[in-house]
């Protein structure tokens, strides 16, 4: 992981200990590192519509297309998609996590955050 110590300090201001975040990057931090924790950890036996709407979350707001080149951008969709499709095959490596994270990062610095959102009141995970 490239950028481990922002994301760590990401992680320590704006991501609660229970809850959403109200800061778009700690959200997208948190979402990561619950669907980490829920694929290695569980083998995502919990996984259920709240998981897919961290993922999906994460794509809606990393493709971007004023931040990352079109390659960059596939390769968050491709990852994602992983992610979406882990239900009965959960991916259980670090390398796709920490690309995220790393992509969450550069959109941070892309857009001079951090950047205010409202609480989804349909996500309970």
């Amino acid at each position: 992981m490239k950028y481990f110590e922002q994301a760590k300090e990401i992680w320590s201001k704006y991501v609660p200990k229970s809850g959403q975040s109200n800061i778009v990057e700690g959200e997208l931090i948190r979402a990561i590192e619950k669907l980490r924790w829920e694929a290695q950890s569980n083998g995502n036996a919990n996984w259920d519509e709240g998981f897919e709407m961290l993922a999906l979350y994460i794509l809606e707001i990393l493709n971007d297309n004023n931040v990352f080149k079109p390659d960059t951008l596939l390769d968050i969709q491709s990852d994602t998609n992983t992610l979406l499709n882990a239900e009965n095959e959960p991916y259980l490596e670090d390398d796709l996590y920490d690309r995220l994270a790393d992509w969450v990062i550069e959109w941070h610095i892309a857009k001079n955050g951090p950047i205010k959102r409202e609480i989804n009141p349909n996500l309970y995970r």
